[in-house]
């Protein structure tokens, strides 16, 4: 039972206000693994104070220095992969595997790239005899959820870093584990005390009192679009910028010239990994109406052969959702894709056979879905795969495109020249073709009901900064 009863702040490890405790589930087992203290605004204060303090002195270190200071964090994550990866396994169902693979080294991944665009990173520019200079924009809150946690928490806190801001940081309660080894790889890295500082706590009480404190320069938040609009409501009084990555239903266009088998596979594997818990996994695949059937045949095969289980164990391909909330969510999506007449290829509702506890869902292939049902609309957020089919070209684009959000797409396709002009043509904010993979130096963000803002590489840093012009 691990106990986490204190926050960082101003350098320190120190005690709540009031120690209020909250559960860490393991999703594997529904056994309470830990505990974690709860902040209040009380604690959002404090937090906040050290930061606003901090920054006219951090603001002003140079390149060099932050760049000194991302290598040491860098140096320190690596000594810490492991135990990294132990945490996000436990708190949130990954498989080891791709805990080991990829949750852990996602995070290393974003300090490298931000370390990279730093180096090059133009902060001041002339035009003519005037200067534009980028400066940090002030104290940064940085909200973060539970599907990919060290994800998103080097996504934002590396770049917010490298612009000069400061950063209160709230990740999500329900992974609490691998956010504190966080802390303590910046603590040893030597962040000077004040730049970074972590409390936990939940949205309607940390997260508002964030979103909401005159001292917060700017909120960067990634989470649901329902929690996204909250932020936004409390953010405006005080006329803070806010930065959100928000849901996802991205559409996997298979072109009729594609490899189906390829193409169909490859977005169902992508689909199911990490349990569907990716907000730009491939939920929608539209292929070409005449060959559904095959496609059907393809991802249902595909689907039923992913090996679901225990995370500890190095064979499993898909671990639980992680929590008992996300579960119940799940199972109602695809008890509401059986209401509304989809037929269901495998999977379906309760666990996968053998599993009598945990929070596992069946990896689940809805076919003959149409565009207007709940599953082809709303983000489940598990392993839920909807087949669309489409008549032509432009009826696909249009299939894509009939989507309240705008986060990612993908294109199967042989050939290049028409899988780019079609990329051209979607309402999304990154487009992958033919399995391209997530690349941390090109920027990452949405459009409509998926946020607005850009993550990663450069932009991620602009994204901190304010312009300012100095003219004669």
């Amino acid at each position: 039972m691990q106990i986490i009863d204190t926050f960082y702040i101003n350098g320190e490890w120190v005690a709540p206000t009031r120690l209020e405790l909250a559960n860490i589930v393991n999703p594997a087992t529904e056994a309470t693994i830990g505990q974690v203290a709860m902040g209040n605004a009380e604690d959002v204060a404090r937090a906040v104070g050290a930061a606003r303090l901090a920054f006219p002195g951090w603001s002003e270190t140079s390149r060099e220095f932050r760049i000194a200071l991302l290598e040491r964090i860098i140096a320190c994550y690596e000594a810490r992969l492991e135990d990294l990866a132990a945490a996000v396994s436990q708190e949130m169902g990954a498989p080891i595997s791709l805990a080991r693979n990829a949750q852990a080294p996602a995070g290393l991944g974003h300090l490298h790239s931000t370390l990279e665009a730093l180096r090059h990173f133009e902060f001041e520019v002339a035009r003519g005899r005037q200067r534009i200079r980028r400066e940090a924009i002030g104290v940064a809150a940085l909200i973060t959820p539970w599907n990919w946690p060290l994800n998103q928490i080097a996504a934002k806190v590396a770049p917010a870093l490298a612009a000069g801001c400061t950063v209160v940081l709230k990740p999500s309660e329900i992974t609490p584990l691998d956010a504190r080894i966080f802390a303590e790889i910046l603590h040893e890295a030597g962040t000077p005390p004040g730049v970074f500082n972590l409390l936990y706590g939940d949205g309607t009480v940390v997260g508002a009192a964030l979103s909401s404190h005159p001292d917060v320069d700017m909120v960067s938040f990634t989470g649901s679009t329902r929690a996204g609009v909250q932020v936004a409501v409390n953010a405006a009084p005080t006329v803070k910028r806010v930065a959100q990555e928000l849901g996802g239903k991205s559409a996997l266009l298979v072109l009729d010239d594609a490899d189906l088998e390829a193409a169909v596979r490859g977005g169902v594997l992508e689909c199911m990994a990490n349990s569907g818990q990716t907000c730009i996994a491939p939920t929608r695949l539209l292929v070409p109406r005449e060959r559904q059937a095959e496609a059907a045949n393809i991802a249902g095969a595909t689907a039923a052969a992913v090996r679901v289980g225990d995370p500890a164990d190095t064979a499993t391909a898909m671990g639980p959702v992680s929590n008992r909330a996300q579960y119940g969510r799940v199972q109602t999506m695809i008890a509401t894709g059986l209401e509304e007449g989809a037929r269901l290829v495998t999977g379906g509702t309760g666990r996968p056979d053998g599993l009598a506890q945990g929070f596992y869902v069946k990896p689940t292939v809805f076919a003959e879905v149409r565009n207007d049902m709940a599953i082809a609309r709303e983000e489940v957020f598990g392993p839920v795969i909807v087949i669309i089919p489409y008549d032509d070209e432009e009826d696909a684009i249009a299939i894509a495109n009939d989507s309240p959000y705008g986060l990612a797409g993908y294109i199967s396709s042989g050939d290049a020249a028409r899988a780019h002009r079609v990329a051209n043509r979607l309402r999304v904010g990154q487009v992958r073709i033919n399995g391209a993979p997530l690349d941390y130096s090109m920027p990452f963000g949405g459009y409509k009901h998926s946020g607005n803002g850009r993550e990663f590489g450069p932009e991620g840093i602009a994204e901190y900064l304010e312009i300012k012009s100095v003219v004669g």
